[in-house]
């Protein structure tokens, strides 16, 4: 079995109108926010054996703080720019290139293809994964290349503030 935690990049900034979408920081909520849920899962015992993120700004950060909360080191993070550009497709090549010795693996990104992922995986509906809301998928897959449409089980979807 295979793990894989969704993580929707923490809360960003707009407050400067000339920062592009790709540079946008995270605001005081989002800054806040990221270590709770980084402590949540420690406090689940996850240890990641990879972290994949978006280079986008607000996604990267939120990804290093979950490293420094979870003991993983910062440049082992992987980049991938299809994150960004997003879509479905690109999040399941992505997971399925993933290497099998591999059982834990955390996935930072952006919506709405996060929550569409999710939805597409599990065959579970969640209306709107929220700013640093955290989904973990139990993968029923001996590798990864195997994990397809409704391939994974929803276990929980856990946010700032509120749990279901």
């Amino acid at each position: 079995m295979k793990t894989l935690y969704l993580v929707r990049h923490a809360k960003s900034s707009w407050a400067n109108a000339q920062t592009g979408d790709f540079d946008r920081p995270l605001n005081e909520r989002g800054l806040q926010s990221a270590p709770l849920m980084a402590a949540l899962l420690k406090e689940k015992k996850v240890i990641p054996e990879l972290i994949i993120t978006s280079p986008a700004n607000r996604a990267l950060t939120t990804a290093e703080i979950f490293c420094d909360i979870l003991e993983y080191p910062k440049e082992l993070i992987q980049q991938r720019v299809e994150i960004y550009e997003g879509g479905t497709g690109n999040l399941l090549n992505i997971v399925q290139q993933l290497p099998d010795s591999s059982k834990t693996v955390l996935l930072f990104g952006h919506n709405p293809t996060m929550t569409d992922f999710s939805n597409l995986l599990t065959g579970n509906h969640i209306d709107n994964m929220v700013t640093c809301g955290v989904v973990r998928i139990d993968m029923a897959v001996k590798s990864w290349k195997d994990a397809a449409r409704h391939t994974g089980k929803l276990v929980w979807y856990k946010f700032p503030g509120k749990e279901h």
